[in-house]
């Protein structure tokens, strides 16, 4: 099949969490609008990755790369460089894969990988190549995807766009379950390991990884349905394969054994604080979680907590609260995030400490609390503890929060998380969170 150039296709707490809401969905119009900007623009990469929040340098422009860019007759001009059914059987020995579909770039379909935002990521470049592949054995599914742009600086541009959809992810319901970012595939490169909505005893994963190879930018995706979120070898080995069969053309080849560490994927937007990715997923809600801006406030919380940011001296601190604005839900419905970075580990591991002791004590202090402890968490860089707490209010009317603290180095995360009727979070989804929170919290400054 020929390649070809790209043709484009055409109240107290609810009043707050309201103006917060507003807020959030000011946000999510903005940076659905960044999208529209880029399709306009058509930067080639560096409108992307402006119009996202990134690098505000000016860039190089398009086709004024260095020397050894390569024109746009000698790059994946065929599809014979990529994924066929025999390289496949890296994602998994049962069963037999075949190719379903190659697309060049004037029938690429506008969503072909997860957390895909706009067609194609370099929206100037020189073209683009999609191919599907399907096991019939095991139902599994897998899609390559490869940008081509113009020169190296701007392909590094566009692997930075596509890293950020992934970080950003607006596709309702589903949810970072890891990240890595490897080594040995190209020259850079990520992998993300997406949940989407669980079933009794199985949820649908979308392993995605990202490899920058010289002017191309590279995303293999293997979809499975399993009990547990899969591994990133079969991914790897896939990815690194893959590469090695363009890199020639595109040039930047990996160098070493291919290899995957943890690492979740930047969150450029509000470093510190969660992703809206990160958040978990409820069944009944069918609309993507939006972050409001942050905020400094020093008092939050209920009555069991008793916590109060400028006493505890905290060096700095700040809240994001996430909303589905777009969603059916009563305003109260919302997660609060807050990180507050202290002098010393030993000063947050103490006031971490404080919290938990005001919060097992309030059933004595508070006449109308009912505390319900939801269990312990504990990494290798986080230790924390979380609780149900009922507030009744008398005439039948009773207020329910899930409240969760931690402290990971000399910072602290606190998460609050008000329960209404079918809008509730498991146990265990409400302590993942809370680690998300405080991993995340490594970065704020």
């Amino acid at each position: 099949m020929a390649g070809s150039h790209r043709a484009p296709r055409g109240g107290g707490r609810a009043a707050a969490r309201e103006a917060r809401r507003q807020k959030a969905r000011k946000r999510n119009q903005t940076i659905a609008a960044g999208a529209a900007v880029v399709v306009l623009v058509g930067g080639g990469g560096v409108a992307a990755l402006n119009a996202f929040g990134g690098d505000n340098g000016s860039g190089p422009k398009v086709g004024s790369g260095p020397a050894d860019d390569k024109s746009a007759a000698d790059i994946l001009s065929d599809d014979k460089a990529l994924l066929d059914a025999a390289a496949a059987k890296t994602l998994g020995p049962t069963g037999t894969w075949t190719v379903t579909k190659t697309a060049d770039g004037t029938s690429a379909p506008d969503n072909s990988f997860a957390c895909q935002m706009q067609r194609f990521a370099d929206p100037a470049g020189l073209r683009t190549w999609v191919r599907t592949l399907q096991n019939s054995t095991t139902k599994e599914t897998a899609v390559q995807y490869i940008d081509v742009s113009n020169d190296k600086a701007t392909a590094a541009k566009t692997y930075t766009t596509v890293v950020r959809w992934l970080s950003q992810c607006t596709t309702p319901q589903t949810r970072l379950s890891a990240g890595y970012s490897t080594a040995g595939v190209g020259q850079a490169g990520v992998i993300a390991v997406f949940s989407q909505l669980p079933g009794a005893k199985t949820t649908k994963y979308r392993t995605v990884a990202v490899t920058l190879a010289g002017q191309a930018t590279m995303v293999v995706e293997h979809d499975t349905v399993s009990a547990a979120p899969p591994r990133p070898s079969a991914v790897l080995a896939t990815a690194s394969a893959a590469a090695k069969k363009i890199c020639e053309q595109t040039g930047g080849c990996g160098t070493g054994a291919p290899i995957a560490k943890p690492a979740l994927l930047p969150n450029t937007d509000t470093p510190g604080f969660m992703a809206p990715v990160d958040l978990p997923i409820l069944a009944q809600i069918d609309k993507p979680w939006v972050s409001a801006p942050p905020a400094a406030k020093t008092t939050t919380g209920t009555q069991c907590e008793k916590l109060d940011l400028r006493k505890a001296r905290a060096a700095k601190y700040g809240t994001v609260t996430y909303v589905t604005p777009e969603a059916k839900v009563p305003t109260e419905f919302g997660l609060d995030n807050t990180v507050a970075k202290f002098a010393t580990a030993n000063a947050a591991a103490s006031f971490v400490e404080q919290i938990k002791k005001n919060v097992d004590a309030c059933e004595k202090n508070v006449s109308n609390a009912e505390v319900e402890s939801t269990g312990t968490v504990k990494t290798p860089t986080v230790t924390g503890k979380s609780w149900k707490a009922t507030y009744d209010t008398g005439n039948g009317n009773k207020f329910v929060y899930r409240i969760g603290i931690a402290a990971s180095g000399d910072r602290a995360v606190y998460l609050l998380f008000p329960v209404l009727k079918k809008l509730d979070l498991t146990d265990a989804a409400f302590n993942e969170t809370l680690v998300r929170a405080a991993d995340r919290s490594l970065v704020y400054k």
